[in-house]
């Protein structure tokens, strides 16, 4: 599988480390930088194009994840998800690596450099990465209400608003 990574100054270690474990599990993987330390750097064009990189991976046909570092993860993570299919999830132990996966089918996971040691790190990645997305029918129709907000803007009607209609839209 093809891991794309991408981090800020606070993840950079962990970066360099984690590419040579996946590395080492057969993985591809490609570094999106940043490629030097810099306690100023600006992490959302690296985790952008990490993204970016992930769904035009699979576009192709190749099978990929990424993987977003920071402080805390949850600038990486926002960053992530301004890529248009992306479902970038803030992993924080096992179960949401997991869950990142099995009910999210999530392609991006970002972690808090600051917050864990490199084996819990190392340990939520391979799970996350392990794990398959369940194909679970509310998962799959949760995932497409997601993915139609983002591609045209439309939600399912809120009956407490008056809106009345279907899970293909609102009716007048």
């Amino acid at each position: 599988m093809r891991i794309h990574i991408a981090t800020d100054h606070a993840g950079l270690d962990f970066s360099t480390r984690l590419q040579q474990h996946l590395s080492a599990a057969g993985h591809d993987v490609t570094d999106h930088g940043p490629v030097e330390y810099d306690a100023l750097d600006d992490y959302p064009a690296f985790c952008i194009r990490a993204a970016q990189a992930v769904i035009a991976d699979r576009r192709a046909g190749v099978e990929a994840l990424g993987v977003v570092f920071g402080g805390s993860g949850n600038g990486e993570q926002i960053a992530a998800n301004k890529v248009a299919g992306i479902r970038a999830a803030l992993v924080w132990n096992r179960s949401t690596a997991e869950l990142a996966r099995e009910h999210n089918d999530a392609n991006v996971i970002s972690i808090g450099a600051r917050q864990h040691s490199f084996e819990e790190v190392t340990e939520f990645i391979d799970l996350f990465i392990a794990t398959p997305f369940s194909g679970d029918e509310r998962h799959v129709r949760r995932i497409g209400q997601i993915a139609d907000f983002e591609n045209d803007g439309s939600l399912l009607p809120d009956p407490r608003r008056g809106e009345v209609g279907s899970a293909d839209g609102p009716r007048a």
